[in-house]
């Protein structure tokens, strides 16, 4: 029997009992959060339902009324995700959208893909409003030029009309 014979083999997520292989991240379709789904509303068009959701992943040409928005992500270190969204049409408007229980908030989605846990807390990213009103207000600058609207043209500009033709000659 020849000696690698005796070598563990692959086994679940391990080589060699000892390894884990590096995994390629996959990530398809379109990321969805409680905060995006919020802003959809029955009797939208298609074209303001994509603006605000994305491209669906999956539309067919047999069920026009249909967009499908499919989300997986697998990446190592963290649990595997699949969702999906249904937007429903009647015609060119909205009609329903269904949601799964699961679809999480934008934080809580960043969180559970976040593989790198850095300590110390998280950055703060809006002032309270006593911070806000204790900034000091916006200074005005002397030379602050009034807009173009309130004074007309500028003086010594002079354009030609725009039906004149270039170079006639005549």
């Amino acid at each position: 029997m020849p000696s690698w014979a005796s070598l563990p083999s692959v086994t679940g997520d391990k080589v060699l009992g000892v390894l884990t292989p590096y995994r390629v991240e996959v990530v398809q379709g379109n990321v969805l959060t409680k905060e995006m789904v919020a802003r959809v509303k029955p009797g939208m068009p298609k074209a303001q339902v994509r603006d605000l959701l994305g491209s669906p992943l999956l539309t067919d040409i047999f069920h026009e009324a249909r967009w499908d928005y499919v989300f997986t992500i697998r990446r190592q270190g963290a649990q595997p995700q699949q969702r999906l969204v249904v937007a429903e049409f009647d015609g060119d408007r909205l009609k329903a959208l269904t949601v799964p229980d699961d679809l999480p908030a934008e934080n809580d989605f960043v969180a559970a893909i976040n593989t790198f846990k850095p300590s110390g807390k998280q950055p703060k990213l809006e002032l309270s409003e006593a911070e806000r009103e204790a900034l000091p207000p916006p200074k005005r600058s002397a030379e602050a030029a009034p807009t173009a609207a309130a004074e007309g043209p500028a003086p010594g500009r002079i354009y030609p009309p725009l039906d004149a033709k270039l170079g006639s000659g005549s």
